[in-house]
């Protein structure tokens, strides 16, 4: 049964521009006509990726000619993060770091780059782990490790 999309979004090429360092430095090189190239790459890297949010999962679609799909299922959710510079924060971009049990992101965190309206997706994301977490009755337990 395909659950319901709540959410859907893309990394943001506009914010990418006027809301970092790199950007910034890409709008003076468009006034000599190779910034242009690097905006073009940009934008196809963010179109070629998706992010789907229902209510169990966070789908990540991937590529233009070849596509792959994974999927986050919420309750495995370890940690979800923000990060955001100054400049970020005035094009209200961020990048959202989501860590978890799952095999998607079992090597590496799973990073979402230059996020539209970061901070209110991050607690949208937050209560639908939460309620994830309750409608499974699952609780995260941490073992740690102690050297004798």
């Amino acid at each position: 049964m395909a659950s319901q999309i709540l959410d859907s979004f893309r990394s943001s090429t506009w914010g990418w521009l006027r809301g970092t360092i790199a950007g910034w430095a890409t709008l003076l090189l468009c006034l000599v006509g190779i910034g242009l190239i690097i905006v073009l790459v940009k934008w196809i890297q963010n179109l070629a990726t998706t992010y789907d949010v229902t209510p169990d999962r966070l789908i990540v679609r991937r590529g233009i000619f070849v596509k792959s799909i994974d999927e986050v299922e919420l309750y495995r959710v370890k940690d979800i993060r923000l990060d955001f510079t100054l400049i970020n924060q005035w094009a209200n971009i961020g990048t959202i770091t989501l860590t978890s049990s799952d095999e998607t992101t079992r090597t590496a965190p799973l990073s979402l780059p230059h996020i539209d309206n970061a901070k209110a997706r991050r607690e949208e994301l937050r209560v639908l782990i939460d309620a994830a977490r309750q409608k499974r009755r699952v609780r995260e337990v941490d073992v740690a490790h102690e050297e004798f």
